[in-house]
């Protein structure tokens, strides 16, 4: 011979092994032990110890994307060298795992589904929805002790402008709820009764009689005082202090309770909401200060105090023709809310399920056209029932909700802008009444809705918008 033999064919697994390899992994091996002894080893099938390793570690090994976090894995769960080597018929670490990542073919389960982070509470947006319309009870209680019908523009200019100001405190109180609940209790104590001052003013600007003022600041004072319990989430107080409401007009369905509950009834109910309303701010105001919290610009809330206007003008104009369907609006807040929050719970699940941008729009698409049926659903029986004509309220009711979902995206003066220009031009057309009956009102919603849901789209179908 022209050299010496090597003992191990090129890529063997060490020098100090002769090895006859037959066709499987069985081998008869001639291994150093040790330095120094030369013996022969039947291994008794080394292939199928790391066949039987592979299936214990195929759930473990299946979505690796390389061999080394097989071998991390490996060393994790405690092998050591001499056990390669002897068990497994491997040289070291890293070659049992590439042994064993060859084996697994890849998997790449799902990873669990995290909990929604939008799951409404279905108990708390029903409560919401109630508390919209029963202080309209206190109306119907106390409405014979004064000239109602001469002082209804006195209520609604109060009405409009705390509605106006409430959405412009809600979404500031919200924005310094971020800093502490100290802060929000701070906001709230100064823009409460400011907020029930002006709109007692002008309420008081159009009153033609003291009673219409008393009334009018009544109202405001309970708006005020309902504002506050809602936003720092104290609704069922806000039902406990409508109590004597409720009852009163209750007992109207069997006995006439004479005009001194009649007055009694609501007086009971608003102090009530303002002693308890006090006893929050109080709660709130004894936290702890945020350190370097800093307050935001007023005018960020400007955009919702003009829709709160213009919703308002808007449900007034519709609530001069049929005031029942008006309730049946009022009531549907409640839901309106809950598929603001499915809305959210649904697009996020469509990040998941899509893979492109444009499926995930045309899932958006989807997922609006569901929510805006649902929600308008129950409202067609309503008007029907009320005889109400259906698409001035189905139409006003889409344009709210759709404004509202916008809103709670953060996106605020598209929807503010095309609400306002809806509702002016609803009251030109009303004032001049160039189109009959309900025609004003469908058209202006109509084309606000057909526009909202435009913008929706545009801006809520980037997966971006929901990150």
């Amino acid at each position: 011979m022209s050299g010496p033999m090597a003992l191990q064919p090129p890529g063997g697994e060490g020098d100090s092994t002769l090895s006859l390899r037959l066709a499987d992994d069985r081998t008869l091996a001639l291994r150093t032990v040790g330095d120094e002894t030369l013996a022969l080893r039947l291994p008794g099938g080394r292939g199928a110890e790391v066949d039987r390793l592979a299936a214990d570690l195929a759930d473990r090994v299946g979505p690796a994307v390389h061999p080394y976090e097989v071998a991390a894995l490996l060393e994790s769960e405690g092998l050591t060298v001499e056990v390669i080597q002897e068990r497994y018929g491997h040289p070291d670490l890293f070659s049992l795992a590439s042994a064993l990542y060859e084996r697994v073919p890849r998997t790449f389960p799902e990873p669990a589904r995290p909990a929604d982070a939008w799951r409404p509470d279905h108990v708390r947006c029903l409560l919401r929805g109630v508390l919209f319309a029963l202080p309209g009870l206190a109306y119907l209680l106390a409405g014979r002790l004064w000239h109602a019908e001469r002082s209804a523009d006195t209520l609604v200019a109060a009405g409009l402008v705390s509605w106006a100001w409430g959405q412009g405190l809600g979404h500031r109180t919200y924005l310094r709820m971020a800093a502490g609940r100290r802060e929000a209790g701070r906001t709230l104590l100064v823009g409460a009764p400011l907020g029930a001052c002006l709109a007692t003013a002008a309420g008081a600007a159009l009153a033609h009689e003291p009673g219409a003022v008393l009334f009018a600041a009544g109202q405001s004072l309970y708006l005020a005082a309902a504002g506050v319990l809602l936003v720092l989430g104290r609704e069922w107080l806000l039902l406990a202090a409508l109590g004597p409401v409720a009852a009163g007009a209750a007992a109207l369905t069997v006995t006439e309770p004479g005009d001194t509950l009649r007055a009694a009834l609501p007086l009971g109910s608003l102090l009530a909401a303002v002693a308890l309303a006090g006893w929050v701010l109080r709660t709130a105001l004894s936290a702890p200060p945020a350190p370097g919290a800093v307050s935001p610009a007023v005018r960020r809330s400007l955009p919702y105090g003009l829709f709160g206007l213009a919703a308002g003008v808007l449900v007034l104009l519709e609530a001069r023709q049929h005031p029942w369907a008006v309730i049946a609006l009022t009531l549907s807040m409640g839901p309106a809310e809950w598929l603001l929050y499915r809305f959210r719970g649904l697009s996020v699940s469509a990040l998941r399920a899509t893979a492109t941008p444009r499926a995930f729009r045309g899932r958006t698409a989807a997922v609006l056209a569901l929510c805006l049926a649902l929600y308008l659903a129950p409202l067609l029986p309503a008007a029907l029932l009320t005889g109400a004509p259906p698409a001035p309220l189905l139409l006003l009711a889409a344009t709210l909700w759709t404004a509202l979902l916008l809103q709670a995206f953060g996106v605020a003066w598209p929807p503010a802008a095309l609400c306002v220009l809806a509702a002016a031009s609803a009251v030109a057309l009303t004032v001049l009444r160039p189109p009959p009956g309900p025609l004003a009102l469908s058209l202006c919603c109509g084309a606000a809705a057909a526009a909202l849901a435009g913008c929706a789209l545009r801006s809520l179908g980037r997966p971006a918008a929901h990150a």
